[in-house]
């Protein structure tokens, strides 16, 4: 094990304050560090679990040398993951001369307020998006706002005022623009290449220096929990109350964030979250993109990893489907030694994945279709903006010139007790010509690949025939025909 130097506490500024902390404890969330420690009360807590938007603030991090602020969730975002980060509260806007801040002027005249305890979400999430974008589009203004909940306003006045913002003031006069250089240098001046080491016993967290740091430290502690974006390990603590110590947090390791594409195959570092992913995966593979943005809100995509969902191995995470239908491969790390494999075998059953104590997802590399292929995803929830998937499919195909499958994986999340590839529906595909008798003899197999459960998501039955109407809806949609068979279907998403 290399020898590093450490540090025991973590530091971050809080608005306009260096902070620095030695007593926090690995499971510390920043919502009740703000209104329990801080006395900063503008920050709301209505769900406790990410969906709301009542708490959302912005977190300043250095990405690639730049100053990037993010909406976040502050209940299931822990403080010790704030090592290296700029925290700006509702409390932090101000605007010219003493006046309100323009999005909380905007609000105020477009009466976007009722009760007024969703509202300081609903300003920092504007804040941000309006920091990047003065003007907005009615979509982007929507994206912006798909986790923040409001029970009583209605959301038309909040988007009037969305629209009006720069009419009370301009981007470039913002704090956090005017005083961005000194903020990005506060914080550089934080990046000292140590290891953080903070408590002990139940009240241990590490953040490591480097990658190799992480591999260390994993062969050290190989039970120790290891958080990313913390938007499901942050419900073990806010529903479950579960103890995360040793918990190791990655978000803020660099070599982690690599994202880059050779010889048609993308490689995403296990830290890189949807929002960093995004713009590629969405150019290169575009059927990942509307997924993406049905993932959770905007404030779990800037937190959430790919690398997470995968690693967490739940059977309905969004990301295994589509990458296994792909034929993603995964590197993993355990010390010097790496190992990569196919993603489909990585899940072998419920909670158990091909992951040795102490190894860890290192990287996830995604082939991209070649021109001419067919490549789709649906989920289907019980409505279009939830986060909880009844089932989840997704549908890579090549035909050859003369009209048979070359080549088919289809993948499905929520069917079984991992996700899974339809490989009986598969075979009965391949080497067919790619036609409705062919797809409907292809459907009476499903039964043979998969067992659905009945739990509060979706009935057995219900995912039975949404899995059948998801190859239907495939095949229409690559031969543009309209729905020729007679089966009984529900609008599959």
């Amino acid at each position: 094990m290399a020898t590093v130097k450490t540090r025991n506490h973590i530091r971050f500024i809080l608005n306009g304050e260096d902070v620095r902390l030695s007593e926090v404890a690995p499971d510390e969330t920043l919502l009740d560090h703000l209104r329990l420690r801080r006395t900063l009360r503008g920050t709301k807590e209505g769900c406790a679990e990410g969906d709301c938007g009542a708490c959302t603030v912005l977190v300043g991090r250095l990405s690639a040398g730049k100053l990037v602020y993010e909406s976040v969730n502050a209940c299931i975002r822990f403080v010790a993951s704030l090592d290296g980060c700029h925290v700006v509260t509702v409390e932090h806007l101000a605007g010219e001369a003493g006046k309100l801040h323009p999005v909380q002027q905007a609000m105020v005249d477009f009466h976007g307020s009722q009760c007024g305890f969703c509202t300081p979400g609903f300003v920092m999430s504007l804040y941000g998006l309006w920091m990047g974008s003065p003007v907005p589009s009615d979509e982007a203004i929507e994206k912006a706002l798909q986790g923040n909940l409001c029970r009583c306003t209605g959301y038309e006045a909040i988007m009037r005022a969305a629209r009006a913002i720069s009419d009370y003031g301009k981007v470039a006069k913002d704090p956090l623009l005017v005083e961005r250089k000194a903020i990005t240098a506060r914080l550089e001046a934080f990046k000292d290449g140590t290891r953080v080491e903070v408590g002990e016993g139940k009240d241990r967290f590490v953040i490591p220096a480097t990658v190799d740091d992480l591999a260390d430290v994993l062969e050290a502690e190989p039970t120790a929990t290891v958080v990313a974006g913390s938007t499901d390990v942050g419900l073990w603590v806010t529903k479950h109350m579960r103890n995360i110590s040793p918990a190791v947090f990655i978000a803020n390791i660099d070599g982690l964030h690599s994202l880059d594409e050779d010889k048609g195959v993308i490689t995403i570092g296990a830290g890189v979250t949807y929002t960093e992913a995004f713009e590629m995966l969405s150019k290169r593979i575009p059927a990942l993109g509307p997924l993406i943005d049905r993932i959770g809100g905007q404030q779990v995509r800037n937190m959430g990893t790919i690398g997470g969902n995968i690693a967490n191995g739940s059977p309905i995470g969004d990301t295994p489907p589509p990458l296994i239908a792909l034929g993603a491969r995964l590197t993993l790390r355990k010390g010097k030694a790496r190992r990569t494999i196919s993603l489909e075998d990585f899940f072998i059953a419920y909670g158990k994945q091909d992951r040795a104590p102490g190894e860890f997802v290192e990287a996830v590399h995604v082939p991209v279709p070649d021109k001419g292929d067919h490549f789709a995803v649906y989920k289907v929830t019980k409505r279009r903006d939830e986060d909880i998937t009844a089932t989840l499919g997704a549908f890579w195909l090549k035909v050859a010139k003369d009209g048979t499958v070359a080549g088919v994986r289809i993948a499905y999340g929520g069917m079984a007790a991992t996700p899974k590839r339809a490989s009986v529906v598969e075979k009965a595909l391949v080497g067919q010509p790619w036609s409705e008798a062919t797809v409907e003899a292809a459907m009476a197999r499903y039964a043979e690949d998969f067992t659905p459960l009945t739990d509060m998501r979706a009935t057995a039955e219900y995912r039975a025939l949404a899995a059948k109407n998801l190859l239907l809806r495939f095949y229409t949609e690559t031969t543009g025909t309209k729905a020729p068979f007679t089966v009984s279907r529900y609008e599959a998403a």
